[in-house]
């Protein structure tokens, strides 16, 4: 069985090398505002669990079978219980039942403004939340590092010595 599974054959058009940077331009921003809609219906009723077959999911949107499979690539990471997309069919049967906070957090990593500041959010999360869950999304990304302890330094034990002289000596 060579034939492409639904989901390499979105990556193959989505991903296309030989597309000009203005034709996946105009596919992407078509594709951006489709997931927009989509997302602005799932955010009325986020306690709703939106289900079917891929097939009967595109017909409800209104979308192209691939396009739905794009669109369940980019939810999957969010769902409660993540869809089977490497190996999913037309017939597949698919949940839309999402966590809200993973959602909000992976719209902030993917950068999709557009998608973490839709109206419906104001019901779902007060003004105070959504700041909260979008620092917890950028800071997780962030690397600190911990203050050094120089040589000349008092040492940490508490012993009164310099580092060197002290638990510096076995490091």
């Amino acid at each position: 069985m060579s034939e492409k599974s639904l989901l390499e054959q979105w990556r193959s058009i989505a991903y296309n090398r030989e597309l000009t940077k203005n034709q996946l331009e105009v596919f992407w921003g078509n594709y951006f505002n489709i997931e927009k809609g989509i997302y602005e219906q799932l955010l009325e009723e986020p306690e709703t669990e939106v289900k079917g077959t891929v097939k009967e999911l595109a017909d409800k949107y209104g979308l192209e079978l691939l396009t739905m499979v794009g669109f369940l690539d980019g939810i999957n990471d969010s769902l409660k219980v993540p869809n089977p997309i490497e190996t999913m069919e037309a017939d597949t049967e698919v949940s839309l039942a999402f966590d809200t906070e993973k959602l909000y957090k992976n719209m902030v990593d993917a950068k999709a403004d557009w998608l973490y500041n839709l109206p419906q959010w104001d019901k779902i999360y007060d003004e105070e939340t959504r700041k909260r869950l979008y620092m917890e999304q950028k800071m997780s990304g962030t690397v600190r590092k911990e203050k050094k302890i120089g040589r000349n330094d008092p040492c940490p034990c508490g012993s009164g010595k310099k580092y060197k002289k002290c638990c510096g000596r076995n490091a």
